[in-house]
């Protein structure tokens, strides 16, 4: 006998289990490569999203939108553009929260609305105060340096302008980005 003779041969069951333990193995490493894949994608897509985006997929929805020590607005949100929301404080009262000052908002879902269209995007805060002006509004505006009440008078491009309920005859100047909320009365 030869000495090829005396060598013992694999078992085919050994070849086919090992051709089985490597293609688990690839198809593990393809599902662990498909988890990433998908995870990457799903965090590229979430750093898109903007928070009015996700705002405006919670109008119909109590939120209570935080824009400083100690204050807050709560009510349900009825609308939210680029530069505002829209909020039903009750009592027929209505409240506009610039998105600059927001700082914390509770009640926000998890949910994104898409891009919103051109038209709904132009209408800035001044376009809001403007119509405010338009219908004579009396309201209390909030900013870091107190409570103004009176009815709105004027809206420049960056300030809104209120003749104060106390003292009469005065008005109070105030830029659009000292403000926290205006509330309807």
């Amino acid at each position: 006998m030869t000495s090829d003779a005396r060598a013992p041969r694999p078992l085919p069951g050994r070849w086919e289990q090992l051709f089985a333990d490597l293609e688990a193995q690839l198809a593990a490493g393809r599902a662990a490569d498909a988890r990433w894949d998908v995870a990457e994608l799903t965090r590229a897509e979430r750093s898109r999203v903007g928070l009015v985006d996700r705002l405006r997929a919670t109008v119909g929805a109590r939120v209570r939108v935080v824009t400083g020590p100690g204050a807050a607005v709560e009510g349900l949100l009825v609308d939210a553009a680029a530069e505002w929301l829209l909020l039903d404080v009750g009592g027929a009262r209505r409240a506009v929260v610039p998105v600059a000052a927001i700082q914390v908002v509770d009640g926000l879902g998890a949910r994104v609305a898409p891009p919103a269209r051109r038209l709904e995007s132009a209408l800035g805060l001044g376009h809001v105060l403007r119509a405010l002006v338009r219908d004579r509004v009396v309201a209390t505006v909030r900013t870091s340096a107190g409570e103004h009440v009176g009815r709105l008078e004027r809206v420049g491009a960056d300030h809104v302008e209120i003749a104060l309920d106390s003292p009469p005859g005065r008005t109070a100047v105030i830029p659009f980005a000292a403000l926290h909320a205006v509330v309807s009365r």
